[in-house]
């Protein structure tokens, strides 16, 4: 029984310690595969605001970010610079949501390309920027070389 809890505990370990790069390949395959397949329109729930699907993009792509940050700042243990993590990820969210929608465009049936999708997921993009540079800015418990 002790091998086994010593084991279960060295799991746990390997889990945190690479949680961030577990959560930002999950989130990023999530919002592929949201974007990329159909759902019918039963069965998920319905929401009726102009342009809600616009807010939805933000927040997917904030999330792409914040979590994308954390993950360079994790597997680097720090090494690479605020700046040049936050550049490298936020080139990649942008391209990564032009890229999805080209191919919501040329590849599925129900889907199509917007310009303005491709706009509030940089705007999300910003924001999550924004997010990361205020919390690892110096004047907070949170540490990131510059």
């Amino acid at each position: 029984m002790g091998c086994l809890a010593m084991q279960t505990t060295k799991n746990w370990l390997v889990l945190k310690k690479y949680f961030f790069t577990l959560t930002f390949i999950s989130w990023t395959v999530f919002i592929t595969l949201l974007s990329l397949f159909s759902f019918s329109e039963s069965s998920l729930p319905r929401v009726d605001i102009p342009n809600v699907d616009k807010l939805v993009h933000a927040a997917f792509y904030f999330g792409v970010v914040v979590l994308g940050c954390l993950f360079i700042r994790e597997i680097s243990q720090g090494k690479i610079s605020k700046k040049t993590g936050m550049t490298v990820m936020g080139l990649f969210a942008v391209v990564y949501g032009i890229v999805i929608e080209v191919l919501q465009g040329a590849l599925t049936q129900t889907r199509e390309a917007d310009f303005m999708d491709a706009v509030a997921n940089s705007v999300g993009v910003l924001l999550g920027l924004f997010l990361i540079n205020v919390i690892f800015s110096g004047k907070t418990a949170f540490k990131w070389n510059d």
